[in-house]
């Protein structure tokens, strides 16, 4: 077992403890003592703990510790609010009794009040909420007497992630995926971390990022419609892996295709068509455990009704990921401006959903997305990238467009 892990057990057994015996009981001190002893060796090795609860999962810093996936006290923790934990070097056992007796009536539902009889405490330990840094929402935090360590996103390091990911496919053929699933594990806090359901979706600023904000807007999208169609934790990441990487062949794609205004001549429709095939291929020589993933690079841009690309020889089902990642890869994509057109309205691209279903998506999959936007709309949370705003002279072709428009992408 992980030092992290052994911390966080002993930690949970503490608070067991707490429930059950008074102050003074030796049974109590034994258990506090213990996961003293455990945060100690934990911070001999790291001087900065960060933890972080979702659902049924804990993040150390940016990576999950598997052993305690499914663990209940991950769950309990977040929902009473202590989705975040920090704990630097110089913490004392005093600290650590405080903290957990703050903790344990905050799990018990009981207000902790103890701020009235304590000096101000220490900042060795803090806890907090995620949330999201948009301007508009606040940011929750825990309140008094636990110091707080709210994570604010930005998203800031998620784009820059996913821009280095395609840079090292386009330069090395090398698929970073320990990289990207840490980019949709940190999505999936972003979307739950303010104690309900949010869409963090980027804006589009710059015709040159278009990849990297539509690919992050794909992955929150099909993630927030794969556990509204009733998927579980681990599917849900899969199907957000699968839709961060679903454009990944557009490394392939020369530049000047990619962002040409106006219709592409044949051969350049030829080109860009490639970019299922070779996304699959990427992804399948970067992980062969990606099977998933690399099914849905392939077949995102196929309509149920076996229309699309690339051409199916022989008429097949595809994939329910790729199905599902499809109606957010066509919404996403009419949601940003374009040099031949202004980004549709949310209601408009909704209704081409509507009209489309059962042609070129899914009816299920079609109208729980709808229902899901139109519920969550109010909780779309745009979030601006860094670079300075400026005016596009063209954005990239998709490949996303709606069927039977003029400019040639279809």
């Amino acid at each position: 077992m992980s030092a992290v892990a052994r911390f966080l057990s002993s930690l949970m057994r503490a608070l067991a403890t707490l429930g059950l015996y008074g102050e003074q009981h030796p049974t109590r001190q034994r258990a506090i003592a213990a996961s003293f002893e455990e945060l100690t060796a934990l911070l001999q090795t790291d001087p900065h703990v960060q933890l972080t609860f979702l659902m049924h999962e804990v993040i150390y810093g940016q990576q999950p510790v598997r052993e305690l996936e499914g663990w209940d006290w991950a769950y309990r923790m977040a929902s009473a609010g202590l989705q975040r934990i920090e704990i630097d070097a110089g913490v004392t056992i005093d600290e650590l009794t405080e903290f957990l007796s703050d903790v344990q009536a905050r799990l018990a539902g009981m207000p902790a009040d103890t701020a009235l009889v304590r000096p101000a405490r220490s900042s060795h330990i803090r806890v907090g909420a995620v949330g999201l840094r948009d301007g508009q929402r606040e940011s929750i935090v825990t309140p008094a007497p636990i110091a707080t360590a709210t994570v604010v996103y930005s998203l800031d390091e998620e784009t820059d992630t996913v821009r280095w990911i395609h840079d090292e496919v386009a330069a090395r053929d090398e698929l970073p995926l320990l990289e990207a699933e840490t980019v949709v594990r940190s999505l999936s806090v972003a979307m739950h971390g303010s104690g309900e359901v949010v869409l963090p979706l980027l804006r589009l600023k710059r015709f040159d990022q278009y990849t990297t904000t539509h690919s992050v807007n794909v992955a929150v999208l099909t993630m927030a419609l794969a556990e509204a169609l009733g998927f579980g934790a681990r599917d849900v990441r899969a199907f957000g892996t699968a839709g961060l990487l679903h454009d990944l062949g557009k490394v392939r794609v020369p530049l000047d295709i990619l962002v040409k205004p106006g219709k592409l001549t044949d051969d350049e429709r030829a080109v860009l068509n490639r970019h299922p095939v070779d996304g699959a291929r990427i992804i399948l020589e970067g992980d062969e455990h990606l099977g998933l993933a690399a099914a849905v690079a392939y077949e995102h841009h196929i309509m149920i009704d076996g229309t699309g690309y690339p051409r199916l020889y022989f008429r097949r089902d595809c994939h329910y990921a790729s199905r599902v990642v499809h109606v957010c890869d066509v919404f996403d994509a009419l949601r940003t401006d374009r040099p031949y057109r202004a980004a549709w309205e949310t209601e408009r691209a909704l209704a081409y959903i509507e009209e489309r279903s059962g042609v070129e998506f899914d009816v299920e999959i079609a109208r729980t997305f709808v229902a899901m936007m139109r519920r969550l709309e109010c909780l779309v949370t745009p979030i601006d990238e860094r670079e300075p705003a400026s005016v596009p002279p063209s954005a990239p072709h998709t490949g996303s467009e709606p069927a039977g428009n003029t400019t040639g992408i279809a």
